[in-house]
């Protein structure tokens, strides 16, 4: 049995293993872990990658010092209601069975509800229930079944990221191996006879294959075990046809040499080798480059409300918020930072954070956490943190409470990247055949050049090069999408919809005139503090042109979506919406937006907007209705209808007094024709924008942040989004030329590999010379259509 290996971590087991199940075992942790997984029905674990698993560490008393509540404090990011969120570094991660083990570890605990894991900083981020467990009990968890978090508070406060150099590393064996390879190789190429056949060939021989292991087996072993993983796995990845060159290349050559047939292509293998990292290099440098200058954390376009100490209120970006400020929070705000309560009654809504949609009730002085959404009133608090970017970030694409999309859209490369895979196999072999026959002293010549030449590198490299580059291009305009894969969604749309109050129209030069009954100083002042609370276009509009001065606490505030809303004071009401929300009549002769009052359920008169629309609005309708379908869902009456008819395309389809639930049902019913745009201000929403194949919010100075939204979208750049869209479609043009030109130049090099007249190690620097040009072609083709958008934007 010392020749077994263990059926969980692949170890061999030795003479001191244990059997369980039929299996072996090399300790009793590792077939604890086996009968955790079995137990709660994750054997699939061992069909997605056998023999992948960690051994697992005697970690009982190492972390004892999470009993102290102190330091669990600092290292988790969110402790409400009996629920916490924490994120911890897992250095055992190294595969695709890791992260499924680990994303379904609410199996193993019922107390654990999510956990998602961040492959490439090897992190955690895990929602679970104190009730019964707690952060130890997690740790010590992870530690059975092999994968013990690294927690060190000196790391986590510095936050300090190490950094990965395996790469530099390895590049500099394969360059320093290939260097002395070719060196010893000249005495072949000038064919030197005498000197070379009768004392040192076989010495020289021998020290390129001395030479040749650590490229193989130490610079190489990624491509090795990125293949094998793919091949396990069930998929043909792009590292597979890589793994079979340098390993038919390694082979012959060390048959050559022992057989004294030759010398070998030991100057070929490596050469490969060194090119491919040095193209992996390249493509990483690059890709950190494009990482920094998309980092939309930096410049996220929210906005919060600031109190002054002579009590006036500003708009800021949400970035400048400092420790000790007083905000404000209004009514279906997100709490951008952790925060005291200092005025108000908090009934926040924490499911972007936990995924419970139940409310959190919170009285003066108590705590608030970032990421909270306060649902019913205004809120004074104080900062305790400044705001944390990243933690935005992760609410946007927490996957608690939004349906990924991405995964039901199959995009380019995944459509090819197969294909040409077993494409390329199939030419070698069917060539290789060919030559066997023939003149099978070419065979393995041309096995492995068109192994090497047709390398789907190139391929891979376009589509995120393209789409990554114009991320940052639409960044710079402020224009910010989640990732890649909405701006392949984006040039697949046939139909847009687009909200009106906030998204086509602006607050800022609304004309407002009240008509009714006369309201007295006690009925504005309290229909101002309850229009204080809402963040409702309309009633920052009317808010900020009322002159009263005397803000009070409001007893009760109900905002009923779709409708009005409602503040109480004392005995007295005031209510502020729709004509039937307030039991006022509505004019048959109205051609503008209105809202309606009544104090004390007496109905007292309407406010009449003259909505101005965005500059550019008809613009933006005629570019648009060339390419797709239109239209308007507003939650307002009609009272514009007339108006937008003359302004839009004649086909723009409008519906008004649409609730919520409307404009949902709406969008799905556009989908089942085409592919949808919802356009919003991500307030009555955010149902709308999560139903749509790609939901825009356009953000105007307020803080309605909606996760559900897939891009952001600056108000002043809404003239633009045509623009968008075109150099959208134009990317998917540009992937597909890189495919075209990746094409033409594997047609052109099989041709040579396949009739014999390709030497290996002309390819293996041809090979990473093509991806370099793909990335280069890439980044100067959408560096190009980005100068559109600078023409427009000036």
């Amino acid at each position: 049995m010392t020749d077994s290996t263990c059926y969980h971590c692949g170890d061999e087991c030795g003479k001191s293993y244990v059997q369980f199940d039929d299996k072996d075992f090399c300790c009793n942790g590792c077939k604890t872990v086996y009968e955790i997984f079995t137990s709660n029905g994750l054997s699939t674990y061992y069909e997605i990658e056998g023999k992948a698993g960690t051994t697992p560490n005697e970690i009982r008393q190492k972390y004892d010092f999470l009993d102290n509540q102190e330091i669990v404090q600092k290292l988790v990011e969110f402790d409400e209601e009996g629920v916490q969120v924490v994120s911890l570094s897992i250095p055992a991660i190294h595969c695709s069975s890791c992260i499924w083990v680990l994303e379904n570890l609410n199996k193993l605990h019922s107390a654990i509800k999510v956990s998602q894991v961040d492959f490439p900083k090897k992190t955690i981020r895990v929602t679970y229930k104190t009730e019964d467990f707690s952060l130890k009990a997690l740790v010590l968890l992870l530690g059975s079944i092999g994968y013990e978090p690294y927690i060190s508070l000196e790391e986590y406060n510095k936050k300090a990221k190490k950094v990965d150099r395996s790469l530099i590393y390895k590049l500099g064996v394969a360059g320093f191996a290939f260097g002395n390879v070719m060196l010893f190789s000249f005495p072949e190429y000038f064919e030197v006879e005498e000197f070379w056949l009768d004392q040192y060939k076989q010495v020289f021989r021998w020290l390129m294959f001395a030479f040749s292991l650590p490229v193989v087996f130490y610079a190489g072993q990624d491509y090795f075990i990125s293949a094998y993983k793919g091949i396990r796995s069930k998929l043909l990845n792009i590292d597979v046809p890589i793994a079979l060159g340098i390993l038919t290349l390694f082979l012959r050559s060390t048959a050559d040499i022992v057989f004294d047939l030759g010398s070998g292509f030991f100057d070929s293998l490596t050469g490969l080798v060194f090119f491919l990292l040095l193209g992996k290099f390249f493509q990483q440098k690059t890709y950190a480059y494009l990482s920094f200058e998309r980092d939309y954390k930096s410049y996220f376009p929210i906005a919060v409300t600031r109190l002054k100490q002579n009590g006036e209120e500003e708009n800021i970006q949400i970035y400048n918020i400092k420790v000790g400020d007083r905000i404000l929070i209004r009514s279906h705000e997100i709490i951008p930072v952790d925060c005291i309560l200092i005025k108000g009654n908090a009934e926040i809504d924490y499911s972007f954070v936990t995924g419970e949609s139940e409310a959190v009730f919170k009285g003066s002085g108590e705590k608030l956490f970032a990421g909270g959404k306060q649902l019913s009133g205004v809120l004074e608090v104080k900062v305790l943190k400044s705001v944390s970017q990243s933690y935005l970030t992760q609410l946007w694409g927490n996957s608690v409470f939004s349906k990924d999309k991405a995964s039901q859209f199959q995009t380019l490369t995944d459509s090819i990247g197969k294909r040409f895979t077993i494409a390329v196999l199939s030419i070698a072999t069917v060539a290789t055949i060919f030559w066997l026959i023939f003149d099978p002293s070419l065979a393995l010549n041309v096995f492995t050049s068109v192994l090497i030449i047709a390398c789907p590198c190139a391929i891979a490299l376009a589509a995120p090069f393209t789409l990554g580059n114009m991320l940052r291009i639409f960044g710079k305009h402020k224009f910010y999408l989640k990732n890649t894969n909405v701006i392949e969604r984006l040039s697949k749309i046939g139909t847009a919809i687009f909200d009106k109050t906030g998204t086509l129209t602006t607050n800022v030069k609304d004309t407002i005139h009240y008509e009714g009954m006369e309201l007295t100083e006690e009925e504005t002042a309290l229909l101002k503090t309850t229009l204080r609370a809402s963040n409702h276009p309309l009633s920052r509009s009317l808010y900020t042109i009322l002159k009263s001065n005397a803000i009070m606490t409001l007893e009760e505030f109900q905002e009923h979506t779709g409708k009005g809303i409602e503040g109480k004071y004392k005995e007295h009401s005031i209510k502020v919406g729709s004509a039937s929300y307030v039991g006022g009549s509505k004019s048959n002769t109205l051609t503008n937006t209105s809202v309606y009052v009544s104090a004390d359920e007496d109905f007292k008169g309407r406010f009449v907007f003259k909505n101005t629309y965005r500059d550019g609005m008809s613009q933006i309708f005629d570019e648009l209705s060339t390419d797709m379908e239109l239209g308007i869902l507003s939650g307002d009456n009609d009272g514009e209808k007339e108006q937008l008819q003359k302004v839009l395309p004649a086909k723009t389809r409008m519906l008004f007094d649409q609730k919520p639930e409307d404009k949902l049902e709406y969008i799905k019913h556009l989908q089942e024709k085409h592919k949808v745009l919802m356009v919003g201000d991500g307030l009555n929403d955010a149902g709308a924008l999560a139903q749509s194949d790609v939901g825009l919010a356009v953000s105007e100075n307020i803080n309605v942040f909606s996760p559900a939204c897939d891009g952001i979208l600056d108000a002043n750049r809404l003239r633009m989004l045509p623009k968008f869209i075109k150099l959208s479609k134009k990317s998917i043009r540009i992937i597909k030329m890189s495919f075209l030109l990746s094409l033409c130049y594997n047609v052109v090099g099989l041709y040579f590999a396949v009739t014999g007249q390709l030497q290996p190690v002309i390819a293996a620097i041809l090979m990473p010379l093509s991806s370099i040009s793909i990335v280069v072609f890439t980044t100067l083709a959408t560096n190009y259509l980005g100068k559109d958008l600078k023409i427009l934007e000036s």
